[in-house]
C-alpha cells in the first residue's frame, strides 16, 4: 500500500503562483512514476503532469511552460506559475505502478480568481 498526502492548495489571483506538495509513504519503492491530476466541477479528472522514477516528465499541453513537476525520494511537487482561472480544480496526487495500478491522495483545492 501507498499513502499520499497533498498540501499547498489555496486561493490565488490570476497570474499568481502556488506550489503543491505530495508526501508519499508506505511501499513507495513499488512506484514507477508519480504525478498530478486535476478535476474541475462537471469535468472528468485529467492529467496535469507526471514524473518517472528516472526523472522523465510529461505535461498536459495546457500547462506546458507554466507548471513544473519535480520529486525527491518520497515527495512530489508541482510548481504552478502564471495561473489562470481555468486552472481552478481539485488537484490529486497519484502514485503509479505501471499502467494499471494507481494510488490517490485526498485532493487539494486550487482556486484562481479572475
Amino acid at each position: 500500500q501507498v499513502q499520499l498526502v497533498e498540501s499547498g492548495g489555496g486561493l490565488v489571483q490570476t497570474g499568481g503562483s502556488l506550489k503543491l506538495s505530495c508526501a508519499a509513504s508506505g511501499s513507495i519503492f513499488r512506484l514507477t512514476a508519480m504525478g498530478w491530476y486535476r478535476q474541475a466541477p462537471g469535468s472528468e479528472r485529467e492529467l496535469v503532469a507526471t514524473i518517472t522514477r528516472g526523472g522523465t516528465t510529461n505535461y498536459a499541453d495546457s500547462v506546458k511552460g507554466r507548471f513544473t513537476i519535480s520529486r525527491t525520494a518520497n515527495t512530489v511537487y508541482l510548481q504552478m506559475n502564471i495561473l489562470k482561472p481555468e486552472d481552478t480544480a481539485v488537484y490529486y496526487c497519484a502514485g503509479l505502478i505501471g499502467p494499471m495500478t494507481s494510488y490517490w491522495g485526498q485532493g487539494t483545492q486550487v482556486t484562481v480568481s479572475s
